[in-house]
């Protein structure tokens, strides 16, 4: 189940997404590694992240029965007309490949049609292929639109190429079930 973190909890939300998105081993299929370099996130970052966009939500993933171990986390933010933003849904590598990733992307779904939202819209790196396909069968559709990749701010690591953007999907909450 999701909960909103709590200030004391950033630290490990930042060492869950930084393993997540940048480390290495076999059962981590989703590291961005081949096209970025560094941190994906530092605590100043993620502070200044939820300091300046105050209607968005970071919210943690946890297990009955885990006391509070954290497993995975997403970024939730309403973008208004109904449509909300999800990023960051990182899960802990040890765990992936296990169908968490399905569940915890569906339970975010419902959080945001509870909260009245009736599309979800991501971004992912253009060359990430894999992220994208798996999304696409979770119901997500390319929008056709981009957004330019933020060359020069290191805040999410070091671009190792030059040809990164955006890629814009989105999900339709009202004809999906829960």
């Amino acid at each position: 189940m999701y909960v909103l973190i709590r200030d004391d909890e950033v630290p490990a939300i930042v060492a869950l997404m930084n393993r997540a998105y940048r480390g290495s081993g076999p059962s981590n299929w989703s590291t961005e590694t081949k096209y970025l370099a560094g941190d994906r996130t530092t605590n100043q970052a993620l502070r200044a992240e939820l300091a300046a966009k105050p209607a968005a939500s970071l919210l943690k993933w946890v297990e009955e029965g885990t006391a509070d171990q954290l497993t995975g986390c997403v970024w939730l933010e309403p973008l208004g007309r109904d449509t909300w933003y999800l990023g960051s849904l990182a899960i802990d590598p040890d765990r992936q490949r296990g169908g968490l990733g399905r569940i915890m992307l569906s339970a975010a779904e419902q959080w945001v049609r509870e909260r009245g939202g009736k599309r979800v819209q991501t971004t992912v790196i253009n060359v990430r292929d894999a992220l994208i396909a798996w999304y696409l069968r979770r119901g997500y559709r390319r929008t056709g639109d981009t957004a330019p990749f933020p060359y020069g701010d290191d805040r999410f690591g070091a671009p190792l190429r030059d040809d990164l953007c955006f890629v814009v999907l989105e999900k339709d909450l009202a004809f999906t079930t829960p």
